[in-house]
């Protein structure tokens, strides 16, 4: 593939044919079905799959079959196959459905109304994952364009991935045939370290969210004739969550909640601390003199990526401060969201989670836990040499600097099906959600040049697939 007439064709199409629908795209509040549960009578994940179908059947790609498939009560799945001329077969995956809106916004700036300001796109679900359709096509232009041969090559693009993926594996037994065993799958929903090369995800931590309550009372009472002798509800909660968690360091105590590291990441992690050892205080809005827990970049990364780590994403049974009497609460709840390493086994983790939580309730109290379905993490295959060198090639092609490879602190549900449905398949997993980019928080955005650069390396990635 020439890299010069590629970036021409990538930049060109970006900015003609794909930030003009993406834009459009990003107007939808197509939420998980998790965050608007009347997401069928609303309409609107209806609106982003058929916004993306009717973009992708205007591109006029000869041979490219476009179908919508959606089993009853669950989310739509778009799936795009073009036959090749090797006997290769590549799966690129995406995923359309977002994050809810979340508070913080600023001025100018809103969660559905997409604006771009530089070299940024802002907007719910530009960077994560709307782009991804748009590029898999893009990087499929390109071959056209160069007239290149190409493998087989699948694209699916998912509805409930911030759900957690529970309506995907319905959809891989429904397609599988048609999809068979990918020799290459290409997840475009991961992170990048920074926007000036190619960042490579190798793995992912799995992801186990439960509501614990805690309740004391039936109902309400004066806080002042009742304090001293009915137990407050969010200290028995806390006390039950300092079974789980240090609250002096943050350390996941539990050890089937910790795993060895494998070397081979840990030197990935000493490399990617390198790049990035500059960075760490300025990638994220700390809040006045604050910053990272360690100054070791290597620590940082591998806590991110491989050490476990518990976040409170929402508290209920509460109301706001200035609408606060005194009244001792008759119950708190707390959504854990708790982020494990790749290799644990996340249902057998959740079980004894719950066991750990539940055991032994303090004062007696009424304690509870709902556990969502748990997500298991993902531990990449070793690339092979060819796919190594076309990777590197493809960021020194595009980025002019190397690739780089590390784990990502997130989930991606699918990857672990995946790869346990295809044993056998290389993998490449990257994205663009970069500092600052502030997937499922305020302020949302693309980097359009990194998306541009991104798209190119995709389509140089397929050009030189041979298996």
């Amino acid at each position: 593939m020439n890299p010069e007439q590629n970036t021409r064709y990538i930049n060109e199409f970006w900015d003609d044919a794909i930030l003009p629908s993406l834009t459009e795209y990003i107007r939808i509040p197509n939420k998980s079905p998790l965050f608007d549960p009347s997401w069928e009578a609303n309409g609107y994940m209806r609106d982003a799959v058929n916004h993306m179908v009717s973009w992708v059947e205007a591109q006029e790609i000869p041979g490219l079959e476009v179908q919508v498939h959606q089993l009853p009560g669950l989310t739509p799945t778009i799936l795009l196959t073009l036959e090749g001329h090797t006997n290769q077969n590549i799966l690129i995956y995406g995923h359309l459905d977002k994050q809810p809106e979340f508070d913080g916004w600023e001025d100018g700036l809103a969660p559905w109304n997409p604006v771009i300001r530089g070299e940024k796109l802002y907007g719910r679900g530009g960077a994560d994952d709307g782009y991804a359709i748009y590029s898999a096509i893009a990087a499929i232009k390109s071959l056209l364009d160069q007239k290149l041969p190409r493998p087989r090559i699948n694209v699916i693009i998912e509805a409930s991935e911030e759900s957690g993926s529970p309506d995907l594996p319905h959809y891989m037994e429904k397609l599988g045939k048609i999809i068979g065993n990918p020799d290459l799958v290409i997840a475009l929903d991961s992170t990048c370290g920074n926007y000036d090369q190619l960042w490579l995800t190798t793995s992912l931590r799995g992801m186990l969210v439960a509501d614990l309550t805690v309740s004391v009372l039936t109902q309400g009472v004066h806080s002042g004739a009742a304090g001293g002798i009915v137990p407050s509800s969010f200290r028995l909660l806390r006390q039950i969550m300092s079974r789980l968690e240090d609250e002096n360091t943050g350390f996941i105590k539990p050890s089937f909640l910790n795993e060895q590291i494998p070397e081979i990441r840990r030197q990935e992690a000493i490399a990617a601390g390198h790049v990035l050892a500059d960075s760490f205080a300025e990638m994220y809005p700390f809040s006045g003199h604050g910053g990272p827990v360690s100054d070791d970049p290597t620590e940082l990364v591998l806590n991110n990526t491989w050490a476990p780590s518990l976040a409170i994403t929402g508290l209920g049974g509460a109301p706001s401060p200035e609408e606060a009497g005194n009244v001792l609460r008759p119950e708190t709840t707390a959504r854990l969201a708790l982020r494990i390493p790749p290799t644990t086994n996340a249902v057998k983790a959740a079980a004894a989670l719950k066991a750990l939580l539940l055991d032994a309730a303090p004062n007696n109290a009424n304690v509870s836990a709902t556990f969502h379905t748990p997500n298991a993490g993902w531990h990449a295959p070793v690339t092979t040499p060819d796919l190594k060198s076309s990777l590197m090639a493809a960021s020194m092609d595009y980025f002019g600097a190397p690739a780089i490879a590390m784990g990502c602190g997130g989930s991606i549900p699918f990857m672990e099906f995946l790869a346990s449905r295809s044993p056998n398949a290389q993998f490449v997993v990257t994205g663009i959600l970069g500092p600052h980019s502030n997937a499922h928080g305020p302020n949302e955005f693309l980097h359009i040049p990194a998306a541009k650069k991104l798209t190119a390396c995709v389509g140089k990635i397929i050009a030189d697939w041979q298996g």
